[in-house]
């Protein structure tokens, strides 16, 4: 199959959904009703939804067979037992809890060990997570290499976390941090993969210091396609077995299964520690559910356990990275900016270095998305100065980067939607200088990304 150029999507299209097409004045339209705000959009007036990549994949034929098996039994359905059987096929830690989603776990998990004067250290915290963190009154931390901060700089593993940082840190703040976290891949640094030989020093880091160490494993098959294909020594494995190493690496991990639990909801949050796992325990019953099943519904649990069995199927992640190298390398052939090399679901426009007449603080990342639903009906996510520049305190600063991500939905879209989308982000970059600059007019005290209004600016 590698002689061939065509990327062949290893699977038949079962059943189709009809979307809708609209011009530009009746986008534009929508855009002023929604505050600028794309996650404010009526998805029915969207042509091409890369908003994210969670939950908005499509199920396969096999996961909805078995949510025919879907037992609804309060306590101990067979449900879960299966899907505790996947899990820990691939992450075999002690404790398993479900949850309705990852953000849940991390609510549990950060009111349990977070709190004033703590400190989490991360390559990068993507948003809910952060906000988690903080809403303890904790302390979140970046530590990604440099190479992580820098769209255009060539690194087979920009999710590494920098291992001098993470030793600094934890000997100036021994005793505060409760735990070290890695995110794989590194979703808020444009979906760059971590090493294996990372997460081992990291591993050795968080020995020295005593310090737990544990996963947000959201995307861990993209991470493990990623290190069979890039580091040395590991081209010959199969995908469990790098997973499973991954795995042996950790304490523990958080996990939502919207993203490679090729799930439309559910995820997990995982431990040794029994004393920890029982805390977790009983804020899960008290917010989200009985143990076996953590606000979910039996069939969920059969469609995580089926897809955890499908996501790590080499023609699967074959396919998945490719076609997204393939929207990356057609961009970046035409000279748009973007993060390089290309992440696992989505590909990163660097709004910076196209809009350079845009300041961070008129969120150029956000003036670029705009542009991308009002030409093309692109829906995509602004991940820069909105998302990240908001601070506990009130004030606000410029993000690391201002990037446009544009995640792909898993097994949902056709070639010749990649294609339209890469002709829509080339008709906007050629007219960048004619976009202009927001205001925020509303916004919430936290993740205001999600529902802030905006303004255009005159003359920006």
């Amino acid at each position: 199959m590698d002689r061939w150029k065509t990327i062949v999507e290893p699977f038949r299209i079962h059943s189709v959904e009809p979307v809708r097409m609209t011009t530009v004045a009746e986008r534009s339209a929508a855009l002023e009703v929604a505050g600028y705000n794309l996650f404010n959009l009526h998805a029915d007036d969207v042509l091409i939804d890369l908003l994210t990549d969670s939950g908005t994949g499509a199920m396969s034929r096999d996961q909805w067979a078995a949510i025919q098996h879907g037992d609804e039994s309060y306590a101990g359905s067979p449900s879960w037992f299966r899907f505790l059987e996947s899990v820990q096929e691939l992450f075999p830690f002690k404790h398993v809890i479900p949850t309705h989603q990852g953000r849940a776990a991390e609510k549990i998990l950060f009111s349990v060990i977070g709190g004033p004067g703590k400190a989490i250290p991360n390559n990068t915290h993507f948003d809910t997570t952060r906000a988690n963190v903080e809403a303890t009154g904790a302390e979140a931390v970046d530590l990604v290499i440099p190479e992580g901060h820098d769209p255009a700089a060539i690194h087979p593993f920009k999710g590494n976390m920098d291992i001098a940082a993470l030793d600094a840190f934890l000997t100036s703040r021994a005793g505060d941090v409760t735990v070290v976290f890695v995110t794989i891949t590194n979703n808020s640094g444009g979906g760059q993969p971590v090493s294996l030989a990372n997460l081992h020093a990291i591993r050795e880091a968080c020995d020295r210091h005593g310090v737990p160490l544990f996963l947000d494993g959201c995307r861990f098959a993209e991470n493990a396609w990623f290190i069979k294909l890039r580091e040395p020594g590991q081209g010959e494995r199969s995908i469990p077995d790098i997973v499973r190493e991954i795995a042996s690496l950790a304490d523990g991990m958080t996990m939502s299964a919207k993203k490679d639990g090729l799930a439309n909801i559910g995820g997990w949050l995982a431990m040794n520690d029994d004393a920890l796992a029982e805390q977790c325990r009983n804020l899960l019953i008290l917010t989200e559910g009985f143990v076996t099943y953590g606000g979910l519904a039996g069939r969920d649990l059969e469609a995580i356990a089926q897809g955890l069995r499908e996501v790590v199927d080499e023609d699967y992640l074959r396919y998945r990275i490719q076609s997204t190298a393939y929207f990356g390398e057609a961009l970046a052939a035409a000279g748009v900016p973007l993060v390089q090399p290309f992440g696992g679901h989505a590909i990163y426009l660097d709004a910076r270095a196209l809009l350079p007449h845009i300041p961070p603080l008129e969120y150029p990342g956000q003036a670029l998305a705009v542009a991308l639903y009002r030409e093309g009906g692109i829906r995509g996510c602004e991940i820069g100065t909105v998302m990240f520049g908001q601070h506990p305190d009130g004030s606000e600063a410029p993000a690391a980067m201002d990037l446009v991500r544009l995640a792909i939905p898993r097994r949902t879209y056709t070639q010749s939607h990649i294609d339209y989308a890469i002709e829509v982000v080339q008709y906007v970059a050629e007219r960048a200088a004619e976009l202009r600059g927001f205001r925020i007019v509303q916004q919430p005290s936290a993740l205001r990304h999600f529902t802030a209004r905006f303004d255009l600016l005159e003359g920006s």
